[in-house]
């Protein structure tokens, strides 16, 4: 049965914590519902509290709420973006959703603490193979949810991240509390509505091809799912590193890191080798975020050729966005010059790299 719980605040004057929400939660909840960022002593809003991740109840909100609060995790919803998304429906463009998620790093934590050392690395293992990895096999999923009925999977910070921003989502802060990551995100548009979300160890990217058009990328998985939803996040909370690359990249799992040390999540692009779609050397195929960093004239000038299999920032290693735009128009440039003999030239130098200077992709 749904609950709903409507409470006024007011400032200056003390918060006022929201029944079934703990106090120090509460704080955190009640410094997300104030609106008026330049006043914000001042000024007054409105937080529905709701008690039920069922979409069909929650559809009896009133449209454009201010902000809507769900103090229960997100891990024992059933249909997580349809939640999102329905949440989504009902504020109010700039409203504000409140809510929280055990992470996967939380959960390890919770496992370790709670077993004995040895008996809990084993424990977490079968916990992460049941609840984390059962879940996105295509064979075994319905098998799953028919038992748990969705409840207490497995959940990376990045995927429910990624998640938020598909279903129309930004994030605004975050905070550890008790156990759970508590986040406040504010709507800023319309869900995507992905009828083909990737979860399983194969995933299909949209980048950018020659001559601005859109293409199909498949890949090996090495990020957590939903994790192509929060570039511009990772970009605005950590930059880029070495190799123009994203600095500290949280969205690349473990399994992934090992599968980019030795190329291995790079095999299926030999599939779009074969259909013509890319050759075997040149600038790679990138998404519209990556592509946004560089100068509009160089955006211009990349779209005239065809993406590459092997990119010539293997054979110049770059440390900023400049460095990358300097690198391929050099390689473009020579190209246009010479195409067969600039790819030979590159490949024997990419050749090189691998094998007496250990250059590896991250």
């Amino acid at each position: 049965m749904i609950v709903l719980q409507t409470l006024s605040v007011s400032y200056p004057s003390p918060p006022v914590a929201a029944e079934n929400i703990p106090l120090n939660v509460s704080t955190f909840v009640e410094h997300w519902t104030r609106f008026d960022e330049y006043d914000k002593y001042s000024s007054k809003s409105n937080y529905t509290l709701i008690e039920t991740g069922s979409k069909y109840e929650i559809e009896s909100l009133d449209m454009e709420e201010e902000c809507i609060v769900f103090p229960s995790r997100l891990n024992d919803i059933r249909y997580i973006n349809k939640f999102l998304e329905t949440i989504n429906q009902k504020l109010q463009l700039g409203g504000r959703f409140i809510g929280c998620v055990e992470t996967s790093k939380q959960r390890q934590r919770r496992l370790e603490e709670k077993w004995p050392y040895r008996a809990n690395k084993f424990l977490f293992n079968f916990d992460y193979l049941i609840h984390r990895v059962v879940p996105k096999l295509p064979v075994s999923k319905s098998v799953y949810f028919g038992l748990t009925k969705g409840k207490n999977r497995a959940i990376s910070k990045m995927e429910t991240f990624g998640r938020l921003y598909s279903c129309g989502f930004k994030v605004l802060e975050s905070k550890a509390i008790d156990g759970k990551l508590y986040f406040a995100a504010e709507k800023t548009g319309e869900p995507k509505f992905d009828p083909n979300p990737t979860y399983g160890p194969f995933i299909t990217l949209n980048r950018i091809g020659k001559g601005d058009k859109m293409m199909k990328v498949y890949k090996i998985r090495t990020m957590y799912p939903f994790s192509e939803y929060v570039q511009q996040y990772i970009y605005e909370q950590n930059g880029l590193g070495d190799g123009a690359k994203f600095k500290d990249d949280p969205r690349i799992n473990r399994v992934g890191k090992f599968m980019r040390g030795c190329w291995a999540d790079e095999l299926p692009m030999l599939f779009h080798l074969i259909k013509g779609e890319v050759k075997f050397f040149g600038v790679r195929p990138i998404s519209e975020h990556y592509f946004s960093l560089f100068p509009e004239d160089f955006q211009e000038y990349r779209r005239k050729f065809k993406p590459g299999l092997i990119p010539p920032v293997y054979v110049e290693i770059p440390k900023c966005i400049d460095d990358t735009v300097d690198i391929e128009r050099r390689y473009l440039e020579a190209y246009e010059k010479q195409p067969w003999l600039t790819d030979l030239r590159y490949m024997g130098k990419f050749i090189y790299n691998i094998v007496f200077r250990s250059v590896r992709s991250k």
